[in-house]
């Protein structure tokens, strides 16, 4: 049997190791270190990583380079093209007119596009024919917004890149296209129905969705690096975007091949709802933050708190799989959206956080596309409540 003084010592030893357990198991005070391995690899060109509380920014690190030719370090406060993150703030807008009382999620989109009015569905299809019918019920505002309507990825007039078109005209297109699916029934991610959704906006309030959205969102919310027409300033910002090469195993630099150039130009390029924003870290987190404290942020309130639940709840069906609300992705504990060139936002409730993730990749080489989460797994792990 131990004596006292052994047992004293073994209760000791016991007690230093639990410390040197739980000493390991926290997490580095900086997630560089968690980061910067994959840009030495050469899986990861460079990054703004930004984590947000209710308050404030609690944490913004950078890795890697905003332009590795010319060995340019990436700055907290680069550019990037945030592409589909631009779908939740658009529903965001449209949920202000919903709090206004001045459009209902559930009324018919024909009710203000009359465009809309008599628009088919396709029921049956080969090579050969097309069959075509009235659908269920006319396309509704919750559909546009949750991707239940049916509506395709884009219209078949949308070509070379998607900025091409004055909103007006490329929502006429739409509603000249059969719908793919009976509304409601499939989900069918849509650039067209987050631009439709957009347009309604125009025509309620009589002004051009990007005022609204400037004047409306953007400016209360201090995210004045946002925007569909980045200036020379902003362009010289910009993060490069990059891709593996052909031997996937190193980075390549690559054009916004969906956008026109040059980017500054207000007379060619016309403002793309699902999919055309520029932003920072710190901009996409005001969003973000103001979503955490459900619609409302420095005292202002953008959304209701009945208006933030529809925004960020599940909207699609049990009989699809993709977990949808509007204009947002929506996850067992979280809520937010990504971009197409691997951007992205996530928003924690009950951790009390924002996850920002900032980078310019059209694919990853090795374990590149490994970064994101353990960028997540980091944060949540020092900052979650």
């Amino acid at each position: 049997m131990l004596n006292r003084a052994a047992f004293a010592c073994l209760s000791c030893l016991v007690f230093v190791c639990s410390q040197i357990t739980l000493l390991s198991a926290a997490p580095p005070d900086s997630a560089v270190s968690v980061l910067q391995p994959f840009v030495d690899r050469e899986e990861l060109a460079g990054a703004v990583a930004l984590v947000a509380g209710k308050e404030g920014i609690l944490a913004t690190e950078t890795v890697g380079f905003a332009d590795i030719a010319n060995q340019k370090k990436m700055p907290p406060d680069a550019m990037f093209w945030i592409a589909s993150q631009s779908k939740g703030m658009t529903a965001t807008a449209v949920m202000m007119l919903v709090d206004e009382g001045k459009i209902s999620l559930d009324d018919p989109v024909e009710k203000y596009l009359p465009e809309f009015r008599g628009q088919m569905v396709v029921v049956e299809e080969d090579e050969n024919h097309r069959l075509l019918k009235k659908p269920d019920h006319p396309v509704t505002i919750r559909e546009v917004l949750s991707h239940m309507s049916g509506l395709p990825f884009k219209s078949a007039v949308e070509v070379p890149t998607l900025d091409a078109l004055p909103l007006a005209t490329a929502v006429r297109s739409y509603a000249m296209t059969p719908l793919q699916t009976q509304p409601g029934t499939h989900y069918q991610y849509s650039n067209a129905g987050i631009n439709t959704a957009a347009r309604i906006i125009e025509v309620v309030t009589g002004k051009p969705y990007e005022d609204f959205m400037q004047q409306r969102l953007f400016d209360p919310l201090g995210m004045h690096d946002t925007t569909f027409w980045p200036d020379e300033s902003q362009v010289a910002r910009l993060a490069k975007s990059y891709r593996p090469d052909a031997s996937k195993k190193h980075l390549v630099e690559f054009p916004l091949t969906q956008l026109s150039y040059p980017l500054t130009n207000r007379t060619n390029r016309y403002p793309m709802p699902a999919g055309g924003l520029f932003s920072t870290a710190q901009d996409t987190a005001k969003f973000c933050q103001m979503l955490l404290n459900e619609g409302e942020l420095n005292g202002h309130r953008y959304l209701s708190k009945a208006a933030f639940k529809e925004l960020t709840s599940r909207q699609t069906p049990a009989s699809v799989k993709q977990s949808y609300g509007l204009g947002l992705s929506v996850g067992p504990d979280w809520f937010g959206h990504g971009g197409a060139h691997a951007t992205n936002m996530e928003v924690h409730p009950e951790q009390g956080i924002v996850i920002i993730w900032m980078v310019q990749h059209g694919g990853f080489p090795g374990k590149g596309a490994q970064a994101k989460n353990k960028f997540r797994d980091w944060a949540l792990q020092r900052f979650g409540k």
